[in-house]
């Protein structure tokens, strides 16, 4: 993955209401969605039984202003420490979920988070120590998050760093989303985000919050972007790993040697019985039968017969059986072997062995997406529907098109058009894409973008199951190859640096303003 396609990924969770910066590396390339409701246990404080504390208490005064965290000196209220504790807190949960891990970690949502104690298997997932609370490991890595955030701001001040202007875009288009979310849940502004985020936020802390990891994403994507290696640098990072890098082509065949079972009935695993071993005997005759059979001048593929055949053209490394024998050092085209696996046997034909050289590309583009559909497949009139849709983004994005030509058609109009019209979540760096590899978008992208005729300035309207995309051709990155090794340096290196923001802050604690995080 690029750098600016990893940024346009923190870009769109930080849309969505998070930023971590010690997972920000491995954030998945989808929406995240926040819980537009999340439940709260009741804080419980006694006051003075006074008129004047009563009603401090229900307008949330007191948790509003209480100072709950100081950060080198810079002071945080318990609803500013909130919004960043929900954030990493739905983090995890979207994290977990998505994966379909949520119930084997042991994080029930419906409970409180001080109640639950983080079990070994939480741990392992998440990166919590078995023992402590839910809650105790969420507030520290809130703090964490806020303590890079400040030292991030700090630091792109003091270098006098600009924002990009996708920045605001991507503000304002966030903010009229949120209000537009509250309309449609019949709610003020106000009480949506109470609901999201408990009793003491506000809007003004959420919008000032959010900016702020708007910026932070800006900055640390800038540093990101501007770490840059030299031929001899890649040159090694690659000769220190070549199995991550290097591509093979090669054939196989699995024969099952598995019988009906290897366990009792209690699930637990016995001695084979002779029907196993038969069976696996048999699987090791036809292999070997197989690659005779091969050796002496037949195809693989019409020696398998009923077995499972696979011809792999350009195959990445996995550490197995079959993997090891394929990426092994010593390998040569037309070697071939019988390799067991298991309770299976594989018939093992290596092609060779190579490094992408192709150029990746660089796009910029815009994304016109399909209108809302109102009806489902199988209902009458779906297909008509869906053909209409189509011809109706077709439309729109030719006339995007014309407009950019009739205008001075360069790439920065282009550009800005893309932060103002695209319906992708790349129009913040204006629709652009860098280091596309073959294979890495839909079919029709593809071929457009690695077209062998393709010049820098091309542009054209191509058609997708996703809409209709306005494309401009920036021209040729770096090789394949070298693009990954590029990557790999630079999520180590920024990966360093992310988490090094906040290593020598000193963050301090206010009890009170602590009851009400959480």
């Amino acid at each position: 993955m690029s750098a600016s396609r990893e940024k346009q990924t923190r870009q769109e969770q930080a849309s969505a209401g998070w930023i971590d910066p010690k997972t920000v590396r491995e954030a998945q390339q989808r929406k995240q969605e926040r819980r537009s409701n999340i439940l709260y246990g009741v804080i419980g404080i006694v006051f003075a039984v006074a008129v004047v504390a009563t009603i401090v208490w229900r307008s949330n005064i007191i948790p509003k202003m209480s100072t709950a965290a100081t950060i080198d000196g810079e002071k945080y209220t318990a609803a500013e420490v909130n919004f960043h504790y929900q954030t990493v807190y739905q983090n995890t949960v979207n994290n977990l979920y998505s994966y379909g891990m949520l119930s084997y970690s042991g994080l029930d949502t419906t409970s409180s988070l001080k109640e639950q104690t983080v079990s070994s298997m939480g741990a392992m997932m998440t990166g919590a120590t078995e023992g402590e609370t839910w809650h105790d490991f969420f507030l520290e890595q809130a703090l964490e998050q806020m303590a890079a955030v400040q030292a991030a701001l700090k630091a792109a001040k003091e270098e006098g760093f600009t924002y990009p202007a996708g920045v605001q875009a991507q503000y304002d288009d966030s903010i009229a989303s949120l209000e537009a979310a509250a309309k449609a849940s019949n709610l003020s502004v106000s009480q949506y985000l109470k609901n999201s985020f408990g009793a003491s936020m506000s809007k003004g802390v959420y919008e000032a919050q959010f900016l702020r990891l708007l910026q932070y994403d800006a900055y640390t994507s800038a540093y990101e972007d501007g770490l840059t290696y030299s031929d001899s640098e890649i040159t090694a990072a690659y000769d220190a790993d070549p199995n991550s890098y290097d591509k093979a082509a090669y054939e196989y065949v699995t024969i099952s040697g598995a019988a009906e079972s290897t366990q009792d009935d209690e699930g637990n695993t016995v001695e084979p019985t002779e029907e196993e071993s038969a069976a696996k005997e048999a699987a090791k005759a036809a292999a070997d039968q197989i690659l005779a059979g091969f050796q002496a001048g037949g195809k693989l593929e019409t020696l398998a017969g009923d077995n499972s055949y696979s011809n792999v053209e350009a195959g990445t490394y996995s550490s197995s059986t079959l993997g090891d024998w394929v990426f092994d050092s010593a390998r040569k085209a037309g070697d071939s072997a019988v390799l067991e696996s298991g309770s299976d046997y594989l018939v093992a034909v290596f092609h060779d062995r190579f490094r992408e050289e192709y150029n990746t590309v660089d796009v910029r583009h815009i994304l016109v997406s399909l209108g809302t559909a109102t009806l489902f497949e199988g209902d009458e009139g779906y297909e008509e529907e869906q053909a209409q849709l189509k011809a109706d983004a077709k439309a729109k994005a030719d006339e995007l098109l014309a407009q950019w030509q009739s205008g001075d058609a360069t790439e920065e109009s282009f550009a800005a058009l893309a932060m103002q019209e695209s319906a992708d979540g790349s129009k913040y760096d204006g629709g652009l894409y860098t280091q596309i590899y073959n294979g890495w978008a839909v079919e029709a992208f593809n071929d457009w973008c690695f077209d062998a005729s393709r010049k820098p300035g091309d542009t054209a309207v191509v058609e997708t199951e996703y809409g209709a995309h306005v494309m401009y051709f920036v021209g040729e990155d770096l090789p394949r190859w070298q693009a990954q090794v590029v990557s790999d340096l630079k999520s180590a290196d920024y990966n360093e640096w992310a988490e090094s923001l906040p290593a020598d802050s000193t963050i301090t604690r206010s009890d009170f303003g602590m009851k009400f995080v959480g």
